[in-house]
């Protein structure tokens, strides 16, 4: 009987995966195209070992990979389209009032110096200076999941002035030099106007440091916990800057029993709790709306991690602690996406090919999630985001589980 109820959700998952290649095959102009993404879709989520133009072929039984490359490469269609779908199954499936935009980049680690916008520059896949390409891409979590759904190649401003490798790149000409936060605020100004349900942004400091978006998060109304450094300064409640340290040393000096141990989450070695500060900033502010400095601090080594958030006047500690700790989920979906749906194997050197192997090998992850999803539904489902209880609270020391992220595990 167990073995019966196994063949029956193989059966059920290649369905639910044909039906997912058909929702995207109008955007496919020829037959042969719309017949071989299902083929890609499901070498991506294969068992092989590396999910190039060779080993999908071979997982489609064809004898050479030229079919594959001709999807990558010469077929007519567009992956912004396929992205916008991608994004519609994701939302379908595990959009949620309170759901959270998560926004970072990883690296792709390149030979040579024909690829698009690839040269010598940090990568925090390696930790370190790497010849590689770049990703800026926009996660959208919530209880029942997270998956990526949207991307960004990002191009050096090397590239972008270099008409030379544009043009064997295929770079068109419309597209300019941006940086990653600009990438961030395209990205997250398409899924607001597509209406994702969205209650929060998050972001690292790469992103939570460029003042332009935050400022445009705040004129949409968007409530976002972003990352910063230790030395950026904000409005304090005294009408003066100050450095992101300094306020949190002096709040710590006055009243030291001020901190409170919450868990942001369940990580890859278990719950992750650490001391956490809540301080208010900007006095001058819109009626109802709140503005604090949030700190964390290691329980190991004292090591601490700042970040701005806006959000309602009545959101708590715990509730921004929810949400700077789901910036993991990103990190888990790289993590997914590369080693289950061949995220980086790809072997394309122009522009337009990056695009399309990335957006399919994210819509084969995002099939892994809502899967995943929909195996537990029959379970209570989980709670949603916890609801505005009240103000920013900084003396209750007891250590506080609060977040609907806690069950998520890479």
């Amino acid at each position: 009987m167990e073995t019966d109820v196994t063949m029956a959700q193989i059966a059920g998952w290649a369905a639910e995966l044909e039906a997912l290649a058909e929702r995207v095959a109008p955007r496919f102009q020829r037959v042969e195209a719309r017949r071989r993404v299902g083929a890609f879709l499901r070498g991506l989520l294969s068992s092989a070992e590396r999910k190039n133009g060779w080993q999908l072929a071979e997982q489609a039984g064809e004898a050479t990979p030229d079919g594959m490359q001709r999807l990558l490469y010469q077929a007519r269609w567009d992956a912004d389209q396929v992205r916008d779908d991608l994004r519609g199954y994701v939302v379908e499936h595990l959009g949620a009032p309170g759901g959270v935009l998560v926004v970072d980049e990883t690296g792709f680690v390149k030979k040579g110096s024909k690829s698009a916008g690839v040269q010598r520059q940090y990568s925090g896949t390696a930790g370190r200076i790497e010849n590689c390409q770049v990703g800026v891409f926009l996660t959208y979590a919530s209880q029942r999941g997270a998956a990526l759904i949207d991307r960004a190649l990002y191009l050096p401003e090397c590239w972008t002035t270099d008409r030379v490798r544009r043009q064997q790149a295929a770079i068109p000409d419309q597209v300019e030099f941006q940086t990653k936060p600009q990438l961030a605020r395209v990205m997250l100004e398409r899924g607001l106007d597509a209406g994702v349900p969205v209650g929060w942004v998050t972001a690292d400091e790469a992103y939570g440091q460029d003042k332009r978006l935050r400022v445009w998060l705040e004129a949409r109304e968007i409530p976002y916990v972003l990352a910063i450094k230790r030395n950026d300064s904000l409005v304090s409640m005294r009408l003066g800057f100050e450095r992101a340290d300094d306020l949190v040393a002096a709040a710590d000096a006055a009243d030291p029993a001020a901190w409170q141990t919450v868990s942001a989450g369940v990580g890859a070695k278990g719950l992750r709790i650490y001391d956490w500060l809540a301080l208010p900033i900007r006095p001058l502010r819109e009626p109802g709306a709140g503005h604090w400095l949030l700190a964390r601090r290691s329980l190991d080594d004292g090591e601490l991690a700042y970040y701005v958030c806006y959000g309602p006047e009545a959101t708590t500690l715990a509730e921004l602690v929810c949400i700077a700790g789901t910036r993991w989920t990103v990190e888990c979906c790289f993590q997914q996406a590369k080693g289950e749906a061949g995220l980086d194997h790809y072997e394309v050197r122009r522009y337009d090919a990056w695009y399309r192997h990335i957006t399919l090998s994210m819509l084969a992850h995002a099939f892994l999630v809502v899967m995943r999803a929909c195996q537990y539904q029959h379970q209570p489902a989980a709670a949603e985001l916890p609801p505005h209880r009240g103000p920013v609270r900084t003396q209750n020391p007891a250590v506080s589980q609060p977040s609907w992220h806690a069950n998520w595990r890479c």
